[in-house]
């Protein structure tokens, strides 16, 4: 026999068991059903009858559905359904034990009450809650899940981490990537055995100084915030392998991150820099660095030297200057300068550091010609000045001359190099050629 009733009212009957449903939705359900109009009787001449349509009453209506199902009662109708599976769901993993736990792709707008009922999930190791339109997360999230290892809650609406993440003393990878977060608490640095770290696209403007704490952090992803700057304690994170802070508003990256043992990958394409640490790159482990689109940056450390780097779009052609910016004279002496320097006193280029252009004229003053330099002690030149201008970390692919601090990369479509195949795809030019100045630079040419 078929039900009786709408298929709403069933739903309804069938999901009583999940709890109150909401204020608005129950009062739609609850109003007056009208009444329905019976279908016309055909008469005798193949036409409708005169007489006017009966109604008939809802008490009368019995059987199969004699209305249709308004908008709201589907909607409500679905949302039964997903929380009468989630319950189901959520159940099974208590009575089973289960380790691993998804919850993607459902619609919640609240972190479910289910999970954290009772004893909650002390088994559950990995949540997976992608793709819905969580807002916060509860204060007792590590009293119910302690055993929590991964949590992933990508492409929600959370605006604050909360001071509770911190009690997730197991929690080793997180991510909160595609969210709008504005602030990270810093009892995030309380995680001491997290391993990953995701909080791209976002709307952070700063990381607590806490996430140096992190010394089991081996991949931070920050990129597209609103970071001006990292925290100097960042190179706390002994054992962190993977930087990627791309599209932010950096200005400089923090000297302390070339102390970082462990960083093989560095990526901080898309910002404001306009100048790198000299010593970055001196760590061995150091191959991988992108700074792609950063347009006030035209020159790179000569540690970087033989690295993978990717640089498109960095810097411009420095145009060539009068020849009287180029040289100063007093009395009868004349002094020609290095092309670098006829953009001195402007904002929007940059010379050669004053260091590099002195270990060149001490290296050209007293190698070149005298072919010694033992007589140059620690009194008269730093020690690590002296070691440096013993053993250049370069010379020019044009003119051979020595580089000591910076150096000026040549641009070289991938295609028409070897190492067409070492960037992955991350950038389309690769730096294959190092110049000393930008007269070198614009004149040499890998092909030629």
């Amino acid at each position: 026999m078929p039900r009786r009733g709408t298929p709403c009212d069933w739903l309804r009957g069938e999901s009583g068991r999940l709890g109150e449903v909401s204020r608005d939705l129950r009062g739609a359900l609850a109003r007056p059903r009208p009444a329905l109009l019976r279908p016309q009787v055909l008469g005798a001449g193949g036409g409708p009858e005169r007489r006017g349509p009966e109604v008939v009453p809802a008490a009368r209506r019995n059987g199969p559905v004699f209305r249709r199902c308004s908008a709201l009662d589907v909607v409500l109708g679905t949302r039964l359904v997903m929380a009468s599976e989630l319950c189901k769901t959520i159940s099974e993993a208590k009575l089973e034990r289960h380790k691993n736990l998804f919850l993607n792709y459902r619609n919640l707008h609240h972190f479910p009450l289910e999970l954290l009922k009772d004893e909650g999930l002390q088994y559950l190791e990995r949540l997976y809650m992608k793709r819905n339109s969580l807002t916060t997360l509860p204060e007792n999230l590590a009293q119910k899940l302690p055993n929590l290892v991964e949590l992933y809650l990508h492409s929600n609406n959370i605006v604050v981490v909360p001071e509770a993440i911190g009690s997730l003393v197991k929690l080793q990878f997180l991510d909160l990537s595609d969210n709008a977060l504005e602030i990270v608490c810093p009892e995030i640095g309380r995680l001491r055995s997290l391993r990953h770290l995701r909080l791209a696209n976002n709307q952070l403007k700063y990381l607590p100084a806490e996430v140096g704490d992190l010394r089991e952090l081996q991949t931070l992803d920050i990129s597209t915030n609103r970071l001006i700057t990292l925290p100097e304690r960042l190179h706390m994170c002994l054992s962190l392998q993977y930087l990627t802070a791309d599209r932010n508003h950096l200005w400089y990256v923090p000297r302390h991150l070339c102390q970082l043992p462990s960083l093989n990958e560095l990526s901080m394409a898309g910002n404001r820099l306009a100048f790198l640490p000299l010593d970055l790159g001196r760590s061995r482990e150091l191959q991988y660095v992108y700074v792609d689109n950063n347009i006030h940056l035209k020159g790179l450390p000569s540690y970087l030297y033989n690295k993978v780097i990717g640089c498109s779009g960095c810097g411009s052609p420095i145009q060539v200057s009068e020849v009287k910016l180029l040289s100063f004279s007093s009395g009868q002496l004349t002094v020609f300068l290095p092309a670098e320097v006829k953009s001195i006193g402007t904002e929007t280029d940059h010379v050669l550091p004053l260091q590099e252009l002195a270990m060149r004229t001490l290296y050209n003053t007293y190698y070149v010609y005298l072919k010694d330099l033992n007589f140059l002690t620690p009194i008269s030149l730093p020690k690590s000045l002296l070691e440096l201008l013993h053993c250049p970390l370069g010379h020019c692919h044009r003119c051979s001359q020595p580089m000591f601090t910076i150096v000026y990369p040549k641009l070289f479509p991938l295609r028409e190099t070897p190492m067409a195949g070492l960037h992955q795809g991350r950038t389309t030019v690769s730096f294959v050629a190092y110049c000393c100045s930008t007269q070198c630079l614009q004149t040499f040419d890998l092909l030629s």
